[in-house]
């Protein structure tokens, strides 16, 4: 065999292990991709059931004498709290089914509706108060969560009993049951029973923990990237300063939960479960992030930029400000987005300040007791109940598209207003 002929062969051999190589990527890729995909199907499969609630129609009476009330008296919370609104919505189940005598049975009869069906009157007595008149009025109350599943799934649990598909299958029947957008979920807090719980309290939560984060995280982030890049002395010092930031973009984010505990509740007394704690410990936590892209960009900014505006007699402040930090701005905010998204879905350190606790309330601040999105999944994915398991599907995919957002926004950011030297 000739040269040449040895020179094809070798070609041949390189040419056809480049393409291997090129279809072990695009596999990979698609393997990636599929895994993906499934993940992202499974989420969004367990979380329909949740976007959609059950409610039971009832024929309820609220004349003044069923309510326990005086003709003409005012309405409002004072005087409403004396009405056994429970038992009003108990006599009306039981106009639906006459036939349940049976002390047990009628148990079963009143756990078709969920508890808070009973709060759900009072609020819309007290929002129209003109429908006392009517005497009876037709309301659809939200049904049990162990009803909810059945009646979704269409087969019978062992939360279920016997009697209780009967009933719900009579209700079908007539027409008396019915599903509809679930607009509890983000109305309201979280809750024990699965039918009353939302998100909109982990949602305000985490909008104050990542506002904390993000008015502390962002200008020192920004002021000790252009220090280290433009004004710090090359020096051994410095030199320590920059792997320590490069380490702690590494370090477990578990480490700065134990940080913020021992330091800020144990050490300071700040309020535990608050929005300011958990936020100055996410701001920690994202500032080797910030720094890093912040000095990155500062670093793209042309040379010829700088020396220009020295060379028109600016000074160096004046040219870092005005000249150089303005073009570096749209990867500044963009490596600032990607670090806020990353608290966004951090766990861990919230759990050790506390940010697990069972919370109800919507916080109205940042020293409020709250939780946060990512802490809300968690609690819903420890609860026992099946229906929780799609209201923490749910969660999940209201947490991606925060984070799917926040990381479009940053890639806008980049391609709108960055410049090509």
């Amino acid at each position: 065999m000739n040269n040449t002929e040895q020179v094809k062969l070798s070609l041949k051999k390189r040419y056809a292990r480049e393409k291997r190589f090129q279809w072990y990527g695009k596999i990979a890729v698609w393997i990636g991709f599929v895994f993906l995909a499934t993940l992202l199907l499974d989420i969004t499969l367990k979380a329909l059931p949740a976007f959609q609630k059950t409610e039971i129609q009832l024929q309820v009476p609220i004349d003044w004498e069923t309510l326990g009330l005086q003709p003409d008296t005012r309405i409002d919370p004072e005087s409403l709290r004396t009405v056994d609104f429970g038992g009003v919505l108990k006599k009306s189940l039981r106009e639906v089914f006459p036939d349940v005598k049976k002390r047990k049975d009628k148990k079963l009869l009143y756990r078709l509706i969920s508890s808070g069906a009973e709060y759900q009157l009072r609020d819309l007595i007290l929002s129209e108060p003109e429908l006392i008149q009517q005497g009876k009025i037709s309301l659809w109350v939200t049904a049990d969560d162990d009803v909810d599943t059945f009646y979704k799934l269409k087969k019978s649990t062992s939360r279920i009993k016997p009697k209780q598909a009967e009933m719900i299958q009579q209700l079908m029947d007539q027409g008396k049951i019915r599903t509809r957008f679930n607009d509890t979920f983000f109305q309201n807090s979280d809750s024990r029973e699965p039918e009353q719980a939302g998100i909109r309290g982990a949602l305000v939560g985490s909008f104050w923990t990542l506002l904390v984060t993000l008015v502390i995280s962002l200008p020192i982030g920004i002021g000790a990237a252009v220090y280290l890049e433009e004004f710090a002395p090359k020096n051994k010092l410095t030199d320590i300063i920059e792997v320590n930031i490069n380490n702690l973009a590494a370090v477990p984010s578990i480490v700065f939960g134990l940080l913020g505990l021992a330091v800020f509740i144990n050490f300071f007394g700040m309020p535990r479960s608050a929005p300011l704690v958990g936020g100055i410990v996410l701001s920690l936590m994202t500032l080797p992030t910030i720094i890093i892209s912040a000095r990155a960009a500062i670093k793209s900014v042309p040379p010829s930029i700088k020396e220009a505006a020295l060379g028109l007699g600016a000074s160096h402040m004046q040219t870092v400000f005005h000249h150089v930090l303005p073009l570096a701005m749209p990867g500044i905010l963009t490596g600032a987005i990607i670090g806020m998204a990353q608290a966004l879905g951090e766990t861990a350190p919230l759990l050790m300040i506390g940010m697990v606790a069972f919370i109800v309330d919507v916080p109205g601040g940042i020293l409020d007791s709250a939780t946060v999105l990512p802490v809300q999944i968690y609690l819903w994915a420890d609860s026992p109940e099946r229906a929780f398991t799609a209201l923490t599907a749910a969660a999940i995919l209201v947490l991606l598209a925060f984070l799917v957002t926040m990381n479009a926004i940053a890639i806008y950011l980049r391609k709108q207003f960055e410049r090509r030297w």
